[in-house]
This record gives C-alpha cells, structure tokens and sequence, in this order.
C-alpha cells in the first residue's frame, strides 16, 4: 500500500467520525485535504466526482469511494469506503444506544441545540466551496445561481437540475 493511500485513509478515518450527519459536512475539509494540501485532484475533478455521485444511485459516501478509486485504483475505492464508513456506523450505534439513556439529561439537550449551527454552517461552506469550484465562467456563475434557485425554490428532484446544467454544458456554454 502506498503512502498517498495511507494518508488519505487516516484523513477519511478522522472524517468519518465528524461526518455523522452525511458527506456535506465534510466536503469543505475533505477538499482541502485532497485538493488544495495534497493535491491528489483537481478543484474540477473534485466537482465532477461530486457531481457523479450526486447522481448515481445509492448513498452520497459513494463520493469518498470515487475518490480513492481515483487516488489508488479499485483497492483505493474499496479501503476508502471502508475506512469511511465503518467508524461512523459504530460511532452513530453507541450513540443510538445512549439516545434514549441520556434524552432526558440537560447537557444532552444542550449538546443537540449547540450541533444544530454547526452543521448549518459546515453544509454552507461545502455550498459555497463547491461553487468557487465549478463556478469558473460568468455563465457557469449563471447556471450555478439558477440551479441554487431551483433547488430552494421548487420540488425538482437534485437530478433533473443536474440534468438541465448538463443540457446547457452540451451547448458548449459553459
């Protein structure tokens, strides 16, 4: 196993027990670590392995395993995932099991309300990280908003916008 693998699977270990509530809210660390420190993508290949995971079906840690597909082949997909996912399945288990134990607790009640602004905040800077990352053209900013305003403003499933920006990139606009 190479040291690229091994660095990028201690990061996703560390990851993964933050990542609890999805891939959103690790997505802006999980790009410096990739992108911007290791430089083992691209801003744009990191955008476009989003963008296809966001589009296959299955579960949105399907990210980290095209990740490590791309860094270290198909062991790199399969460890990444591993490494992502089993840490925060047995950490959300024991938390499960004292959920019920501690909900009538005062810090617990704290603790909830307190991760509610936390997670808020880390989902809007992976929004905000993932349009400085794709938003490279004027028109791109323009799809970028628009896909935005769709997705707040109305029920259109995640792929049909997705599907309306690959139209216009078809166009070759952007």
């Amino acid at each position: 196993m190479d040291d690229t693998l091994l660095r990028l699977l201690g990061h996703l270990f560390v990851q993964s027990l933050l990542a609890i509530g999805g891939i959103y809210v690790i997505l802006g660390e999980l790009q410096r670590v990739v992108v911007v420190e290791n430089g083992w993508l691209t801003p744009e290949d990191f955008t476009s392995l989003f963008a296809l995971a966001q589009a296959s079906p299955g579960p949105n840690t399907l990210f980290v395993t095209l990740i490590g597909w791309r860094i270290s082949g198909l062991w790199g997909g399969v460890l990444a995932t591993l490494v992502f996912v089993l840490p925060s399945l047995m950490l959300s288990a024991l938390i499960a099991r004292g959920w019920t134990r501690w909900s009538g607790q005062r810090w617990f009640a704290v603790l909830r309300r307190g991760l509610i602004p936390v997670t808020v905040g880390l989902l809007a800077s992976s929004a905000v990280l993932l349009t400085l990352a794709a938003a490279v053209t004027p028109v791109a900013v323009i799809v970028t908003g628009v896909a935005a305003a769709l997705s707040l403003g109305t029920r259109l499933p995640p792929v049909a916008i997705l599907a309306l920006a690959g139209v216009v990139g078809a166009f070759g606009l952007i």
